[in-house]
């Protein structure tokens, strides 16, 4: 059976394992204080090109989604969001149940559109009765979306300024972050987030780590207190350092199989997109329909009912939706560890 159903189903890259072995008797400081969180810090600020920022380690990006939204917004403020948006979509209402009410607005192809946040808060501003309504206090995007695809830099420039505009926190769920900087051709890059984005998280679960979200502030003061909100909200481990470790490993230089020098993280994210791109032309050129052209590690494709029985036989895919005419989008995704051989052989089958 081949595995494509998401890009989390292996456990760690090789070197974190190899440098949770080689570290499993030093006794370390908890909670995130100790000297490898501190390196990963070091790295994570560096990659950013953000030498302020405030950087803390989750356990997952569900727990990271509703910490950070439970401290960037004021009680009575809500966070705006696409329909699709994980945090109002697929997260069981783990930020609505912080006392946080998720605003959700139009999609296209998983994004937001700054004109229609724009016109959202201009229609609150202006609503006498608004001291009744729950206030826009933030923006909160994916990068890359639920749908594969990501912002380019015109984009997130846009919605950083409506934010701006009316006093507001541009929020970035960067749980496959490494997938959509390897896109190739894109123009965000890991210092443009830091630079639009109040807050942002660098996702490793899905990325090469066995588990662990590394958020970042960039706005000073916006993180006050985080570390004791994050242990209100069960993100906080105690054995911190099995976190930060990982990310240290993450953000460490290796060399490429081009021969050049990259963050681990880089290669790991730029391994799987180049797979899902070979992966998608593979269904086109058999005839197979996309239902949307994602540049990332995530590949929809639309199955009628015989096609799908078909396929599941021998490899394991995500759904999606039903389409109006009846047939069923699903999901194959690759990871850092996806072997050239299983796309192969998907390939093959159809």
């Amino acid at each position: 059976m081949l595995h494509f159903d998401s890009d989390y189903l292996e456990g760690a890259h090789p070197a974190i394992i190899e440098r949770l072995v080689a570290t499993n008797l030093d006794q370390t400081s908890g909670y995130g204080t100790d000297e490898a969180c501190e390196r990963a810090r070091a790295r994570i600020r560096e990659a950013c090109e953000a030498p302020d920022a405030a950087v803390y380690f989750l356990v997952g990006g569900t727990q990271a989604n509703a910490a950070v939204a439970d401290q960037i917004l004021r009680p009575w403020e809500g966070i705006v969001c696409a329909t699709t948006g994980h945090i109002t979509a697929h997260e069981a209402g783990a930020v609505e149940a912080c006392g946080r009410k998720t605003l959700p607005l139009p999609q296209h192809d998983g994004k937001l559109d700054a004109a229609e946040v724009r016109a959202l808060c201009e229609a609150y501003w202006a609503d006498e009765n608004r001291e009744h309504i729950v206030a826009p206090g933030a923006v909160y995007i994916s990068h890359p979306t639920e749908y594969g695809t990501v912002y380019s830099l015109a984009e997130l420039e846009a919605l950083a300024q409506v934010c701006r505009d009316f006093g507001m926190r541009l929020f970035m769920d960067g749980a496959r972050l490494g997938y959509g900087l390897a896109v190739a051709g894109a123009d965000v890059t890991l210092p443009d987030i830091a630079r639009l984005c109040d807050a942002f998280y660098i996702g490793g679960t899905k990325v090469g780590a066995l588990c662990g979200e590394a958020v970042v502030f960039t706005r000073p003061g916006l993180d006050d207190h985080f570390f004791t909100l994050m242990k209100k909200r069960g993100a906080l481990l105690a054995k911190g350092r099995f976190l930060g470790l990982q990310f240290d490993v993450l953000f460490e230089q290796e060399e490429g199989p081009d021969g050049t020098l990259a963050l681990r993280y880089e290669n790991a994210g730029r391994h799987a997109v180049e797979l899902a791109q070979r992966l998608a032309d593979g269904f086109r050129a058999k005839g197979y329909e996309l239902h949307l052209a994602s540049p990332t590690n995530q590949q929809f494709v639309v199955l009628d009912d015989a096609a799908r029985e078909r396929l599941a036989r021998h490899a394991s895919f995500g759904f999606w939706e039903r389409t109006p005419d009846g047939r069923t989008v699903v999901r194959f995704a690759t990871s850092w560890a996806t072997r050239p051989e299983a796309v192969d052989e998907l390939l093959a089958l159809l």
